[in-house]
């Protein structure tokens, strides 16, 4: 590519490395969405602090959006360059920077990938617990920008909980320092919290400092079969109310379908509605209460209707299977072109919130097949519409697009969130009002401005300067 702009780049930051070629732009530009054609302008893959403010400064005086980019597993449109953007890429800066063991503190470049981090923790006897199926591929820097949640966030909380510190480079190129791995600070806006989920809107994360914790204690994994929807959150209530839960991860037979037809498994000889993997802590003198109050919960359920079968690993192997059924979905579904919705709700509003959606999903998607899957244990649901072949890709979005317009509203009467983990992008921006109110949108453009005031820092996203 002989564009100018370019040249000036490569003239401005000579040890960056840029990538013109089309197979680069291709990838690059998009994310798991894949619902835009990419066409970014270049792709910059700085290798350091210095590099990511030089590349914004560039930006900011051609004129030249960039789009921040980590893993790009996000699912919904977050990560993708469509119109002449600058893809910044940061899988470059993928190292572990610093380990404080004093204050428990891990700090990253913002392209290391979880699992990374998580191997970085075991290795200093402690964890990061933060975690999720795509643990392979995702990035601290898209996990903080999206505040991603997961499969444990019933025990530790979001990403948002395990963030000591950020640096943060602006619209304007400017370096901050935010946090600072400080316990306690009462001095203003903590601008950390700020920058996360802000979806790369605010500032680039070029730095991460993380809070490491005790390893967890020994589980067990347990996997039921429900008859009916219904009992769903009764279980849920039963198991917490007796076990040490870990996690609490719900799924349709139509899951199970294609988790197993993509080489998973099946875990019973009879089919079930609903399906719900449950892990809990079972450690030391514990371990044997742990299994005793286990099986008098399973007990209680059965006795009341709520499951008609389960199964508990005895090794890590099984265990790994059980999970397997839960955190295959995604990639299962991958070939389907799915649609996806990510929502919550209060755990409190979930069961009249589940009624009225999976009414109005059988209502308005009679021939789709429908995949419902998620953390029941925080209020998080993923909803996936799965294309027919003989459907065209603009028709079935449209009419996606209609139906999700009715669970935005649903959602909004609940008091939910339209985009749990995942973050608004492009995919979710015509909902956002749902979810937060005109005064609360007019402030995040003040902060937006303020932060980037050109616009250069993926404009578009979220909402409309």
């Amino acid at each position: 590519m002989s564009d100018a702009r370019i040249a000036r780049l490569q003239a401005a930051v000579p040890t960056l490395q840029v990538r013109t070629d089309p197979a680069d732009l291709a990838y690059f530009g998009v994310d798991w969405t894949r619902r835009w054609t990419p066409a970014p302008l270049a792709v910059a893959l700085p290798a350091d602090i210095a590099e990511v403010q030089a590349t914004v400064r560039w930006a900011r005086d051609e004129g030249v959006a960039i789009v921040p980019s980590g893993g790009r597993t996000g699912l919904s449109g977050g990560a993708v360059a469509a119109h002449g953007e600058l893809v910044l890429s940061l899988q470059r800066m993928s190292r572990v920077l610093d380990f404080d063991p004093v204050d428990r503190i891990l700090t990253v470049q913002p392209g290391i990938a979880l699992e990374a981090v998580q191997e970085a923790a075991r290795g200093h006897g402690l964890a990061y617990p933060v975690d999720f199926a795509a643990r392979g591929s995702c990035t601290i820097g898209g996990n903080i920008a999206t505040n991603a949640g997961g499969i444990r966030v019933l025990r530790y909380g979001n990403t948002r909980e395990w963030i000591a510190g950020l640096k943060l480079v602006t619209g304007t190129g400017e370096l901050l320092d935010l946090g600072r791995g400080l316990v306690k600070n009462s001095s203003g806006y903590d601008l950390r919290h700020l920058a996360i989920a802000s979806e790369g809107t605010l500032g680039i994360i070029v730095e991460a400092s993380l809070k490491l914790t005790a390893p967890p204690p020994a589980t067990r994994t347990l996997l039921l079969a429900l008859p009916s929807f219904e009992g769903l959150m009764q279980v849920f209530q039963a198991l917490r109310a007796r076990l040490a839960l870990e996690a609490f991860e719900f799924f349709t037979d139509r899951a199970l379908h294609h988790v197993v037809a993509h080489g998973a498994q099946a875990p019973f000889e009879a089919a079930h509605p609903f399906y719900v993997v449950a892990e809990f802590a079972c450690e030391g003198e514990a371990g044997e209460a742990g299994e005793v109050a286990m099986l008098s919960a399973f007990e209680h359920c059965v006795e009341q209707g709520w499951v008609e079968d389960g199964v508990i690993g005895q090794s890590e192997a099984q265990a790994a299977q059980l999970w397997r059924l839960r955190e295959g979905i995604t990639e299962s579904l991958a070939p389907h072109v799915p649609y996806k919705n990510d929502v919550s709700v209060r755990i409190s509003a979930m069961p009249a919130f589940l009624e009225t959606a999976q009414a109005l999903l059988a209502r308005e998607y009679p021939q789709f097949d429908v995949v419902w899957f998620g953390h029941i244990g925080d209020g998080n649901l993923h909803i996936n519409v799965l294309k027919p072949a003989d459907l065209a890709n603009e028709a079935f979005v449209a009419q996606c697009e209609r139906v999700t317009k009715l669970l935005a509203d649903t959602l909004h009467a609940h008091g939910g969130s339209i985009s749990a983990e995942h973050g608004i992008g492009l995919v979710k921006k015509p909902y956002l009002e749902s979810t937060r109110s005109a005064a609360e949108i007019a402030v995040m453009r003040g902060i937006r401005r303020a932060l980037d005031p050109d616009g250069v820092l993926n404009p578009g996203k979220l909402f409309d300067a």
